[in-house]
Order: structure tokens, then C-alpha cells, then sequence
């Protein structure tokens, strides 16, 4: 069996969930504060993915706009049933949990109905005779309980209208980590097996599994659980969790799960954040599953440019707003035009349109006229963490930092007209205190006498550990205030 690349989807996409419709594989992940919400990734041998589209496209969908930082949309379940899609995903500081349906995965969903239960990560599963049960974590949201943990939870549902049928009941709580979580249910054989993550997403992450006679248990925990853990050990991909089996060809079984691939040399720093990866997974003899650790199989490097002609791809995301909304792509044929209003990128809403970074060494660069405003190229991980190189009508170019209470600048003069801007990011040596971090960022525009860097600094900041976020890098283009226009992005990054 040829190893799959790992990981799979690479740079911000954890949380993911997988469905298997013929011989076409459908793949969703988590978006959080990022619009649109929820990515559709599509495979017809579990190697090649491509992005159809996004499930929540239109602002009534969901409720992200006012999400705080680490907020907004969790965890989304992606299965198919007689031609119908359906996707569940708690929506946290907005709608709830949201249940959408399309007949084709590329769009367009419906705007959603809300299941009104408290607690987040819920799954759908139908038992024989059609009844569909969400079983979500227990997690209290609201109220004086708040973060309080009632364990795994289930109740039916009418997946037409969203209504409640009957009362919750409490299924399992794992084998004693911490936050059980991210259930799904399965029928394989004459068992439901129920799969959680436990241990929290960090770095004692875990998967566990049970099984028991009906979806409605009760469920017997597996003798070798965890079944998956990178707990105290040395594997280059570690908080390994939060876990979908699915049947991929030829009858081999797979789990799609999130984790880390942290650098430095306490590994310490994962600069993208949470990716999906993939493992094989088997049926024992007596009736358990067995699933193998996680191993690091990057794909080469590749590049890519966007050159801003025609409508953006689907990859292209915003902070609580879409691109669609912020993006003109008429007005100036060939050039990407955004309008800044007054604030940068520690806006909670900054006017900033941006790309998942996929990959630990990258090169970014765009051509910016910035002759009426000011704004550039930037790479975040929240509104307080943000790196960027800005240009003004003055033709000054400014590279910065900004981390939680500092902010570091660097300025040049270019002279007047396009700038081309740059940033990328690079293995620090190995001596000193350099290689304790992720890697090292650089910002700095070129000319025809090459290229100038302004700034290189540390960054291990925008990291998953420093930051406390559950996203990931993301660049992209910007404005803080008039007009920018944008000839170009251009990506290129490989994992050394």
C-alpha cells in the first residue's frame, strides 16, 4: 500500500470530516472566525484534493461576524444519505449548531436550519428504520456552567426542520482525558462503534473508540484505547485527534484527523497551525478497530499565482467577512482594488483578503500601487499577531511586527509608483537561540536592484502554541485606508 501524503490538506484546515459518496471522497473542515465557512474538498483517490467551494457563502447562513478570536464555526460533520448532503457544524457565538443540505457539495446549501441543543462537534448518523440521532460533547457555552463538561451526549432529530424529538441522553465520556469530544457514530457490522477525541487538542490529544448494540448504546470502551495518541513521544506529528473513519478503495479503511507538525528544537512552535491528516485503520478479528499512528509524509513544494482576473477562487477567505464583499475586481481590470477604512491589521473587521499558508518555508509577493492609500501584504494568526509590509503614497514602505504589547517597524524610501512587495519564511540557523523557534519571517520589497529586507524576526509568535488559536496562518493582501490595488499574488513554498 503506497503511503498517502500527510499531511493531506495542509496549513489551517483541522476538524476535518469525510464522506464517501461511489468512488468520489468529500472532505470538510473547521473556519472558525474565517469567511466563507467551511471548506469542500474533493478526491477520487485519496491523494489529489481539490477545493469546490465553501458551505456558507451568503450572511444568513451564519452568525461569524461578531465571533470573537477562536470563535465562530466548529467542527462541522459532512455525511450523504438517498442524494441528500448534509453538513452539522456548531456555529459558537452565533446561530448554534446549524444543520445545511445541498444535492451537489460544491454548492449551493441551504441557508440551514438550527438544532437547539447546547453543546458543540455534533455528528448525524440515521439507524435502519431512518431515525437520525445528533450526538455532539457536552460542552456548556452560556450560563453559570459555562465551560462546565457534561460529557457525550445524543438526542433525535427531524432533519427537515431541525426540531428536537424526544429527550437527550448521556451516551459516554471516553476513558478519563480531558474535554471528550468531536464524536462520531458508525454502524459496521452487528456494532455501533462511537469514535471520540479526548485529552484536549493540544499535545495530549487522543482518539478512543466504543461500541455498543443500538446508536443508543450502551457503550463498552475498547480494551487498547487510545487508539491514537502522540502524547510524550517523539513523532514529528503530534496533538494527533479529532478523528472520521471512512471506507477509501479497495476496502482499506482510513481515519482523517487533525495534528500539529511543530518545529524548533524543542518542537515547540507549529507555524500552521492544526492540519489534516490521514492514517489506515483495520477491523480486528474481535470486532475492534485498530489505527495505525500518524507518520509525516509531506508532499513536494509547489507555487501558484493569482493574478486577479475573474471572479476569486474559493480559497481565498476574510476575517468575518467574505472577500465578495470587500474585493473589487472591476474597476481595474487585472488588479485586485480594496477601499481601507481606517483601521490596519488589528482591526477586528480588517479590509484583508487572505490565503491559508500550506506550507513550514514560503515566498509571498504582490505588486502594490498604493499611490491612493496605504496598505500591503500580511500574514496573521489573530488580530494582535501580524506581520506585514505596508506602502504609502509617499513612497515609503514599511515592514512591521506586532505581537501582544510590541510592535517593531522598519521603513525605506522607494520613490513613487508600484512597489513590489515581499514576505516569506525561513529554517533559522542552527546556532544560538535561533533554532528554538518555528522559523524566522521576512519582510522587505524588491526592485531592480533586488531585494531589500527591512525586517527579519522571530516566528514562533504566529505559532498555535503562542498564539492559543485554533486557525492557523493565513496571508494575503490588504488596506488600511484610500485605495490599494493589487497586480498579483504569487506563492511558492515547499517544507524544508
Amino acid at each position: 500500500m503506497t503511503a498517502l501524503p500527510n499531511p493531506l490538506i495542509p496549513g489551517f484546515n483541522p476538524d476535518p470530516s469525510v464522506v464517501r459518496v461511489d468512488n468520489d471522497w468529500y472532505l470538510a473542515t473547521s473556519t472558525f472566525e474565517y469567511l466563507p465557512g467551511v471548506p469542500i474538498y474533493h478526491s477520487t483517490d485519496l491523494v489529489t484534493w481539490t477545493q469546490i467551494g465553501n458551505v456558507a457563502v451568503r450572511d444568513e447562513q451564519l452568525g461569524v461576524v461578531n465571533a470573537p478570536t477562536n470563535l465562530g464555526v466548529w467542527a462541522p460533520t459532512i455525511r450523504h444519505r438517498d442524494g441528500v448532503f448534509y453538513l452539522i457544524v456548531t456555529d459558537t457565538a452565533g446561530r448554534g449548531t446549524c444543520l445545511f443540505t445541498a444535492t451537489d457539495p460544491a454548492g449551493p446549501w441551504s441557508d440551514g436550519v438550527v438544532v437547539d441543543l447546547e453543546g458543540i462537534d455534533p455528528d448525524l448518523a440515521w439507524d435502519d428504520e431512518g431515525t437520525a440521532y445528533v450526538t455532539y460533547s457536552g460542552l456548556v457555552l452560556s450560563g453559570p456552567d459555562l465551560g462546565a463538561h457534561r460529557g457525550i451526549e445524543q438526542i433525535r432529530i427531524d432533519t427537515v426542520t431541525g426540531a428536537l424529538l424526544g429527550e437527550k441522553r448521556s451516551l459516554w465520556s471516553g476513558d478519563g482525558g480531558m474535554f471528550p469530544e468531536a464524536p462520531h457514530l458508525y454502524r459496521h457490522g452487528d456494532h455501533w462503534y462511537l469514535l471520540v477525541a479526548e485529552g484536549g487538542t493540544e499535545r495530549g490529544h487522543s482518539i478512543s473508540i466504543a461500541r455498543g448494540p443500538s446508536p443508543e448504546g450502551p457503550f463498552t470502551s475498547c480494551p487498547a484505547n487510545p487508539l491514537v495518541t502522540a502524547r510524550g513521544t517523539a513523532r514529528p506529528v503530534q496533538c494527533t485527534g479529532h478523528g472520521d473513519l471512512f471506507e477509501g478503495p479497495d476496502g482499506q479503511w482510513y481515519v482523517a484527523m487533525l495534528g500539529t507538525r511543530p518545529r524548533g528544537m524543542v518542537r515547540s512552535f507549529s507555524a500552521l497551525g492544526r492540519e489534516t491528516f490521514i492514517s489506515p485503520a483495520r477491523w480486528t478479528d474481535d470486532g475492534w478497530l485498530e489505527i495505525d499512528q500518524v507518520e509525516l509524509n509531506p508532499r513536494p513544494g509547489f507555487g501558484w499565482v493569482e493574478d486577479f482576473d475573474g471572479e476569486l477562487g474559493p480559497q481565498w477567505i476574510g476575517v468575518r467577512r467574505r472577500p465578495d464583499q470587500l474585493a473589487d475586481l472591476t474597476s481595474r481590470p487585472g488588479w485586485l482594488v480594496l477601499t481601507g477604512e481606517g483601521e490596519g491589521m488589528g482591526a477586528f473587521r480588517p479590509v484583508f483578503i487572505g490565503h491559508r499558508q500550506q506550507h513550514q518555508t514560503c515566498e509571498i509577493a504582490t505588486v502594490a500601487d498604493a499611490s491612493a492609500g496605504v496598505g500591503g501584504l500580511a500574514v496573521r494568526y489573530d488580530e494582535g499577531l501580524h506581520y506585514e509590509v505596508e506602502a504609502s503614497p509617499d513612497g515609503t514602505v514599511t515592514a512591521r511586527a506586532v505581537i501582544p504589547g510590541f510592535v517593531r517597524e522598519a521603513t525605506a524610501q522607494v520613490g513613487d509608483g508600484p512597489v513590489e512587495l515581499i514576505l516569506g519564511s525561513r529554517v533559522p540557523p542552527a546556532a544560538g537561540l535561533g533554532h528554538v523557534s518555528s522559523d524566522l519571517v521576512r519582510l522587505g520589497y524588491r526592485d531592480e536592484a533586488g531585494e531589500h529586507i527591512l525586517l527579519e524576526v522571530d516566528a514562533r509568535y504566529l505559532s498555535n502554541e503562542t498564539a492559543g488559536s485554533f486557525t492557523g496562518r493565513v496571508f494575503g493582501v490588504y488596506a488600511t485606508s484610500g485605495t490599494v490595488a493589487f497586480a498579483h499574488v504569487d506563492y511558492a513554498g515547499d517544507n524544508s
